[in-house]
């Protein structure tokens, strides 16, 4: 009854076993070039810079356009009924009706620098924009980066989980012939067939969170379905004497190439631009006008030219300068001015903040880096003492000299070495991208 039982429980493992796995082998392998590149043209927040980018350029042409002259067209309708002045000084009922036409332009002059200073505004506004499209990239390949090595490790992981069930597969059908001859007990053969159980099931729940995390990642990559989606193994470089640069040479180099830094700097200079925008209010003002127009008109009861001839005789011409000098405007000029030159003062400090958090950002990324590599390196040396150790511990049990659980210890610390040393490779792989990528290298 138990081997029935246990043949039930292997079978329906077996078939959720495989699954996820032949998907995964039949999926096309991503490696993580293609999974940054596809993120960055495919990301909703990068989409949204995009369209902000847009936006500025769009404030910057108006900006310019508004050097140019305006033109305007006017046509007007007019009835008037009752009593009116006549031109004998008398009053009388009267309807009238009369019609004009108009077209007039004016150019702006002198402005006081207005024009000029919003233009060269908008320009860095433009330039600020383009670098926080760069910084949405970056945060994006970082984060792609991230979710990457993630789904690499479990799926690691997998392969770590499959070669436990293959070794406690050898060891049933090892114990299956020592108990055919006589050579073990049923005892024996059942806590072996237990075990392979277990770690056929640890597999399954491997598998399950390798799936995971590829939804993860394929999420990331705006994919439809992670269906047909795979990951390709990068080359883990070696750390053993390996020099990681300071936090002070990487912030020296990273403080002049970051886009968050770059977009604060521009934002500074836009906000000086700004004082000048202000101030343009305490100059005077210049325009040139001009236009050109003609009427008709027509009163019930007197006979009047035709429509055609009063527009001829009716015809004008006008040319005009319109000069503005401000004198007091309710000290709001210069409240304008104080307002301008606080937010130089408050970008001043939203800039050094940024430096700050930058090199905050690169000292953590360093001891992280540095932890990540003792890790490395000693876990290499755990997984070659945990190796050793499951060998001799092979041998004797299949000598007999071991007992099934000192046998599964054994197992289980070299599977949990194994584990921690390709965690801890992929973590400073990660690490050390993560320096790297604060010097302007790609990922």
């Amino acid at each position: 009854m138990r081997r029935n039982v246990f043949a039930v429980v292997t079978l329906i493992l077996h078939s959720s076993l495989f699954t996820p796995h032949s998907w995964a082998q039949q999926a096309r392998e991503w490696s993580l070039t293609d999974c940054v590149q596809y993120a960055l043209a495919h990301n909703l927040n990068i989409k949204q810079q995009e369209d902000n980018v847009r936006l500025q350029e769009i404030s910057l042409s108006t900006s310019k356009n508004s050097r140019l002259p305006d033109l305007n067209g006017s046509i007007s309708e007019n009835f008037s009924f009752g009593r009116a002045l006549t031109s004998d000084n008398t009053y009388m009922n009267r309807n009238t009706n009369s019609t004009s036409f108009s077209l007039g332009t004016s150019v702006p002059l002198i402005t006081g620098g207005r024009i000029p200073a919003d233009i060269k505004m908008r320009k860095l506004n433009l330039q600020a924009a383009l670098q926080d499209y760069e910084h949405a990239r970056e945060n994006v390949s970082l984060t792609v980066t991230s979710a990457y090595l993630e789904a690499i490790y479990q799926k690691d992981l997998v392969q770590v989980a499959e070669r436990q069930v293959e070794l406690s597969r050898a060891q049933v059908h090892r114990m299956e012939l020592l108990f055919e001859n006589d050579k073990a007990s049923e005892a024996e053969l059942s806590q072996i067939r237990a075990t392979l159980a277990n770690d056929e099931l640890s597999l399954t729940q491997q598998q399950n969170t390798y799936m995971l995390a590829l939804l993860d990642l394929s999420q990331l990559l705006e994919l439809e379905t992670p269906e047909g989606f795979d990951v390709a193994r990068p080359l883990v470089e070696s750390v053993k004497g390996d020099e990681l640069p300071s936090p002070d040479l990487v912030y020296s180099e990273a403080v002049g190439i970051k886009p968050q830094i770059q977009a604060e700097q521009i934002r500074l200079q836009s906000a000086e631009k700004n004082i000048q925008l202000a101030k343009s209010a305490l100059y005077p003002t210049l325009h040139f006008s001009a236009g050109l127009g003609s009427s008709y008109y027509k009163t019930s009861g007197y006979e009047t030219l035709g429509f055609g001839r009063q527009l001829k005789d009716n015809f004008n011409q006008y040319l005009g300068f319109s000069l503005s000098v401000p004198i007091f405007n309710r000290f709001a000029t210069r409240n304008s001015v104080r307002s301008a030159r606080l937010q130089v003062h408050a970008q001043e400090i939203k800039l050094e903040q940024s430096k700050k958090q930058l090199y905050k950002e690169i000292q953590q990324a360093y001891y992280n880096a540095v932890a990540a590599g003792r890790q490395c390196e000693s876990s290499d040396e755990a997984l070659t003492s945990a190796n050793t150790a499951f060998e001799l511990m092979e041998r004797k049990y299949e000598n007999g000299k071991a007992t099934a659980t000192e046998y599964q210890d054994a197992k289980t610390k070299y599977m949990r070495a194994e584990s921690q040393q390709i965690q801890s490779r992929y973590t400073y792989l990660f690490r050390k991208k993560i320096l790297n990528f604060y010097r302007g290298m790609e990922l």
